[in-house]
């Protein structure tokens, strides 16, 4: 027996026209249901073919009232910039919950770039200080792009965009694709990650995760009231910006821990279980409160349950639209 499935490229969903903020909600309201436990999220399972490369599988299960269920196949090849090709390639797969078969399969970069951003605004809505001006950024692919585009909807008063990479261009790129979604701010070029993150009152790192970090960015370099945000797991933030923190916390906790006992990312000085303020399923949950002084620190690792609300969003948005097309498996 043959069945349908909505085939969405990257094309197909850019053409949706969904925004940052609807993707930020429905990110938030799956961190609620995680918090009230209504999710069933395994830890990121994966195979390495290269060195500083991943593979990844990646299901979620969110019941409840919400009721869904998806699968993302997703590689992250950070020697593929180089080659003019794609970092993070895959595809996401929306399972019916009630039978197991696929419905929909889409493109996972455009997902993965997204819902990245937005699980880095819903934690700045919970952390961050709403007086905030000046924003650092460091790594200016595609997750910088994303994680700019949310701060941009949290921070109604951002004045200044430092930005820095190590790559030849990238900042200048940045700055010309970046500046008319933020027109009335400064866009600065940093020579170095001290002079871009000095001072600011948010500092968010979209680096390539390698599995030995540098760890590159000091925490005597920041300001005692700052938002410190990683989207790329240990790779930038020393362990003291993590761990001297007046809160530190993740997306899943259970996530966290699992890879950090599992010996592969986390170690030497990052914080443990006795050192976690929170994970954003407590915080959305409203199990616990958000901190908006002192060095606020977070790891945000990216989890298939923001896959999920963004995938389902991405669906239900194309079949109102009929966009995408229908193969049959």
């Amino acid at each position: 027996m043959t069945f349908d499935v909505l085939w969405l490229s990257r094309a197909d969903i850019d053409a949706l026209g969904l925004t940052m903020p609807e993707i930020m909600d429905e990110v938030e309201r799956g961190f609620a249901a995680m918090g009230h436990g209504e999710v069933e999220m395994p830890a990121k399972i994966g195979i390495h073919t290269r060195r500083d490369c991943f593979n990844h599988s990646m299901p979620c299960y969110v019941g409840g009232d919400l009721d869904m269920a998806g699968v993302k196949v997703v590689s992250g090849y950070p020697p593929n910039q180089k080659k003019g090709l794609p970092y993070i390639t895959g595809v996401w797969c929306l399972v019916d919950p009630e039978t197991g078969i696929i419905r929909s399969v889409m493109d996972a970069a455009w997902i993965t770039a997204w819902r990245t951003g937005a699980a880095s605004g819903v934690y700045a809505r919970h952390f961050g200080d709403p007086e905030s001006s000046v924003v650092s950024v460091i790594g200016l692919g595609v997750q910088g792009r994303m994680n700019l585009r949310a701060m941009i909807e949290v921070f109604p008063k951002l004045q200044e965009v430092r930005i820095f990479d190590t790559v030849s261009g990238q900042a200048q790129r940045f700055a010309t694709d970046m500046r008319p979604l933020l027109p009335g701010a400064r866009f600065v070029e940093c020579a170095t990650p001290k002079d871009a993150v000095t001072g600011a009152d948010v500092v968010i790192t979209c680096t390539p995760i390698v599995e030995k970090p540098q760890r590159f960015v000091e925490a005597a370099w920041l300001k005692d009231d700052v938002l410190t945000i990683a989207v790329d797991y240990d790779s930038a933030f020393d362990a003291e910006t993590m761990r001297g923190a007046v809160t530190f916390t993740t997306d899943s906790a259970s996530q966290y821990l699992w890879t950090q006992d599992h010996g592969t990312y986390f170690q030497q000085g990052y914080p443990d279980e006795a050192g976690l303020h929170s994970d954003m399923g407590e915080i959305c949950a409203g199990t616990k409160k958000g901190e908006r002084k002192g060095r606020r620190a977070a790891v945000l690792m990216g989890i298939a349950l923001d896959d999920v609300m963004t995938g389902y969003l991405v669906y239900h948005r194309a079949l109102g639209k009929k966009i995408g097309a229908w193969v049959q498996l």
